[in-house]
């Protein structure tokens, strides 16, 4: 039985209020600008993702600065999916460098439609290349729908630690809210939080479908600082080959 259009609208406005007001409940020590994960694993999926960052600030030590992440990705079941990440940075006037490996498991909890907002947990395991530093990270993953718009919600606590960093917990907040336009172009709005930055802005997405099952999935965003702390603006691309 279908809930009552303003149950619906209920639910994704508690969705977005938590969106809203977690940057000033969490203890909002970390901060990332990358993407917004969802909670859906499909089965006998494969994909090959590169995605990165380009920094535009006014500081020096951060302006051009670039991050790139290459991964390659397989669904175990129906619930379970794992990714294993490259990750290069370059500075500005500097070269592209391997500087850390990153393991990812995706968990998908609940099926879609199945309770007030669809569930999941993301588990990441990041290591330095040169440095005995290790970060470990468990994120909730939470999406509702409402007609063509769609909430997701990634709350996260990270605990880093090793020889080359102080030992401690941080905790990261992205929430994106998009409008499914069609299948090649859904606008959205991205928010994001933690230690160092807080950042909102624009983001556009799409999916092109190829024979065979084959799929590209592409996001654009620009991200703008909230505060004197944050990157003026943050780029964001992704291309995500699935098949």
């Amino acid at each position: 039985m279908h809930k009552p259009a303003f149950c619906r609208r209920r639910s994704l406005w508690l969705l977005l209020s938590a969106a809203i007001i977690a940057p000033a409940v969490a203890s909002a020590d970390g901060f990332s600008v990358d993407k917004v994960y969802h909670p859906y694993v499909q089965p006998l999926e494969r994909e090959v993702e590169w995605r990165s960052l380009f920094i535009n600030d006014d500081e020096e030590a951060l302006d051009g600065k670039q991050v790139h992440r290459l991964g390659l990705g397989a669904s175990f079941s129906d619930r379970v999916f794992g990714e294993v990440y490259l990750i290069g940075e370059k500075d500005s006037g500097g070269s592209l460098s391997l500087e850390a490996y990153e393991l990812e498991v995706k968990w998908q909890l609940t099926e879609q439609g199945e309770f007030f907002a669809d569930w999941g947990l993301l588990f990441e395991l990041e290591t330095e290349r040169d440095d005995d530093i290790w970060e470990y990270g468990t994120t909730l993953l939470v999406e509702k729908e409402l007609g063509r718009w769609t909430g997701a919600l990634n709350l996260s606590a990270i605990y880093e630690w090793g020889d080359d960093i102080s030992n401690e917990w941080e905790s990261q907040l992205a929430a994106q809210l998009r409008y499914r336009h069609s299948r090649l172009f859904e606008p959205a709005v991205e928010l994001y939080s933690g230690e160092d930055a807080k950042g909102i802005g624009p983001v556009a997405l799409g999916d092109i479908r190829f024979s065979g099952g084959h799929k590209l999935r592409w996001e654009f965003g620009l991200i703008f600082g909230l505060d004197s702390d944050s990157p003026d603006q943050t780029l964001r691309t992704m291309f995500e080959f699935e098949f």
